[in-house]
């Protein structure tokens, strides 16, 4: 894509998405951050502030956008807090946020004549019953379980974004983003991999939910970051799976995460979390044969820098206490 084009990021300010603004801040595009910094951090968007074709508005999306009056080429769909314990603190907000957020979305995209791009998930699987995953499976899903708001309202992202598609003519593109890991994680995550290094780094216990035999894949943000605007500019529009096929049990990387850090932590195991999937590893010959992606960083590259950068961040703060896996309000102090 040789022309600039203008670019709404909703979720900006979050892992994912700041990584996403520096990859667009760096082509010269103009980008505009809409978030309301429920998980997302002002500092992640910081060294963007004094150029003049970056901007960034507090704002809901749950809420109606008309009136911020926004005129834009691309839109990427980025907010929504993905983590169990973030989105399981308020299940009625995070459900709004991926229906009335992906409406209010849909229809800016539709009266502007925007690209849009839904950030969706593997969780849209479920629990699968097929491994590795496919983008043909339709899932497992349970539609009464605590993590339901997250994967029902990704699943009903989805449909609306088709919905959008096939009534009012608007171009869409699903991504459907497996375990994605790096600099920038909430430090509060809760999910594994910024847990294992967190404790690992402090010595602390190792906590593996259930047996451990459960399967996760590790993606490094930069791969993804390369998958979304690969997809975004791509003239595919059926959901494409992003995410490294390298499988570990949680017990394995767990092991591995304390080898990488040289750490005395003891593993221990507690109560399997509900509704926890069981297997998660993607099939990416689509993303493959139609977008031409494929992840390109090794789990050991990627875990060496994000280790790195979790020190960093116990350097400064000297203790960070992991969340268990009940629902908890984001640790967010400079908003």
């Amino acid at each position: 894509m040789n022309r600039s084009q203008r670019i709404l990021v909703t979720g900006g300010a979050g892992f994912v998405g700041s990584h996403l603004i520096d990859r667009l801040m760096t082509e010269g595009h103009d980008v505009i951050v809409l978030d309301n910094f429920f998980t997302g951090r002002k500092e992640n968007i910081a060294d963007w502030k004094q150029y003049p074709n970056f901007s960034y508005i507090v704002h809901d999306i749950a809420e109606s956008v008309e009136s911020l009056n926004l005129n834009v080429d691309q839109i990427y769909h980025l907010a929504c807090p993905a983590s169990p314990p973030h989105f399981m603190y308020d299940p009625v907000q995070t459900l709004k946020t991926c229906t009335l957020g992906t409406i209010n979305m849909l229809e800016l995209a539709k009266r502007v004549g925007a690209r849009i791009l839904l950030a969706s998930t593997s969780e849209v699987y479920g629990d699968p019953q097929v491994h590795p995953q496919p983008e043909s499976y339709r899932g497992n899903v349970s539609t009464t379980g605590p993590r339901s708001c997250y994967d029902e309202g990704k699943r009903v992202s989805e449909t609306l974004m088709y919905a959008y598609r096939d009534q009012s003519q608007v171009d869409v593109r699903v991504a459907r983003i497996f375990n994605t890991y790096g600099p920038r994680m909430h430090p509060n995550d809760g999910r594994v991999v910024s847990n294992f290094i967190v404790q690992s780094l402090q010595n602390k216990p190792i906590t593996v939910y259930g047996d451990g035999k459960q399967t996760r894949s590790f993606q490094f943000i930069s791969d993804l970051v390369n998958g979304l605007t690969a997809l975004m500019r791509s003239d595919y529009d059926l959901p494409v799976n992003l995410g490294n096929p390298e499988e570990y049990t949680m017990i394995d990387f767990a092991e591995y995460v304390k080898k990488a850090t040289g750490s005395d932590s003891e593993i221990v195991h507690l109560e399997a979390t509900q509704d926890d999937p069981s297997q998660r590893q993607p099939v990416i010959e689509v993303a493959k044969e139609k977008i031409g992606w494929e992840p390109k960083v090794a789990v050991t590259d990627g875990l060496k820098i994000t280790i790195d950068y979790f020190q960093s961040i116990l350097n400064d703060s000297g203790e960070i206490i992991p969340p268990g896996p009940e629902p908890s309000k984001p640790k967010n102090t400079n908003c």
